[in-house]
C-alpha cells in the first residue's frame, strides 16, 4: 500500500452531516465497535461531533474474537469508567441490558422530567459505527425482525432512520462512516482486513504480509492450518507453501491474488481460529 489509505464516498460525508445535525434530539449514543480491532474501529470525528452526549460501547463480533484478549479489553473499559456491554448480536447475548444500561446512566436526567411532571418516555438513542461494524444485525436482533438491510460488507445501511425498539427505547440508525483519512497504516491494514473498508480500496499485498507478520508474531499456531511448521520463514516462502498445498498456481509460482484472497477468507470466516488484531495497553 502505497501511502495511506482512504475511502470516504459521498454518502459518509453526508451521513457525518446528518450525525452533527440530529445528535442534539437524542439522549445517548451507542457507539458500536468490533470486538478485533477497538482502537482501529473507533471513528476520532466522532469524539467532536458527540462532545459530551452520554455514550455505551457496544463491543460486537464478540464470538469472533480472542476471548482472551476480550477479557482484557473489559477490563480496560472497566478501569477507564467507559460503559460498555459485549454484545452477539445473533444470539441476541447482553442485548437486553442496552436499555437496562442507558436508564442507569441517564438516571439523573429522567429523575429531572418525572419532577417537574413529564410522561416516561421512551430513552432517544444513536447508533454509530464504523461500516460493517453489525449495526443492522443488532437493530434488528433487538427489534425481533428484519428492519434494517445487512450484509457482510461495508456500505449498506445508506440512510438515517428512527426505529421503535420497545416502550424504553427509540433508535436512531446510521451509515457507517469511517475517517475521512487514516494517519496510520495499520488501522488502515485492520478495518480492510475485518472488512469496513471494501476490498478493492487496498493493495492486497502489504495488507496480507503485514497479517502474516502479525500472524508470525501473536498466532504462530494459526499458520498450521497451511501445514508451515517454521515460521522464521520469509512470507514469500509461505505463500508459495500456500500456494503449492492449495494448488493456486501460476505457471512457476504461487498465484498471489488467489493466495491473498484465501488467507482474506480463512481469516474473516475463522479458519485461522479465533483472533484479535489488537489488545489494550493494561
Amino acid at each position: 500500500m502505497a501511502g495511506n489509505i482512504q475511502w470516504f464516498p459521498g454518502h459518509m460525508a453526508k451521513a457525518q452531516r446528518e450525525i452533527e445535525e440530529k445528535i442534539k434530539l437524542v439522549d445517548i449514543v451507542l457507539e458500536l465497535i468490533d470486538a478485533r480491532i477497538p482502537l482501529s474501529s473507533i471513528n476520532p470525528v466522532f469524539e467532536n461531533i458527540l462532545q459530551n452526549k452520554k455514550k455505551i460501547y457496544i463491543i460486537t463480533k464478540t464470538k469472533m474474537a480472542d476471548p482472551a484478549i476480550n477479557e482484557k479489553w473489559l477490563k480496560y473499559y472497566n478501569e477507564n469508567n467507559m460503559p460498555c456491554l459485549f454484545v452477539d448480536s445473533i444470539k441476541c447475548l447482553n442485548l437486553n441490558k442496552i436499555s437496562v444500561l442507558a436508564k442507569e446512566i441517564l438516571k439523573e436526567k429522567l429523575e429531572k422530567e418525572r419532577l417537574k411532571g413529564m410522561k416516561p418516555r421512551p430513552i432517544k438513542t444513536m447508533v454509530i459505527g464504523i461500516p460493517n461494524v453489525g449495526k443492522s444485525t443488532l437493530i434488528n436482533s433487538l427489534v425481533g425482525k428484519k428492519v434494517a438491510n445487512t450484509a457482510n460488507k461495508p456500505g449498506v445501511t445508506k440512510a438515517q432512520q428512527w426505529i421503535r425498539i420497545n416502550k424504553d427505547l427509540d433508535l436512531l440508525d446510521t451509515p457507517g462512516v469511517l475517517p475521512p483519512k487514516f494517519e496510520d497504516k495499520i488501522i488502515g491494514f485492520n478495518l480492510a482486513l475485518t472488512g469496513a473498508i471494501r476490498d478493492d480500496i487496498v493493495l492486497k499485498e502489504d495488507m496480507i504480509f503485514y497479517f502474516l507478520d502479525f500472524l508470525k508474531d501473536k498466532y504462530p499456531l494459526s499458520l498450521e492450518k497451511y501445514e508451515i511448521k517454521d515460521i522464521n520463514i520469509s512470507n514469500l516462502e509461505i505463500l508459495e507453501n500456500i500456494g503449492k498445498s492449495n494448488n493456486l498456481y501460476y505457471k512457476d509460482h504461487a498465484d498471489y491474488d488467489r493466495v491473498y484472497e484465501l488467507i482474506l477468507n480463512d481469516f474473516r470466516n475463522l479458519r485461522l481460529g479465533l483472533i484479535s488484531l489488537e489488545e489494550p495497553k493494561l
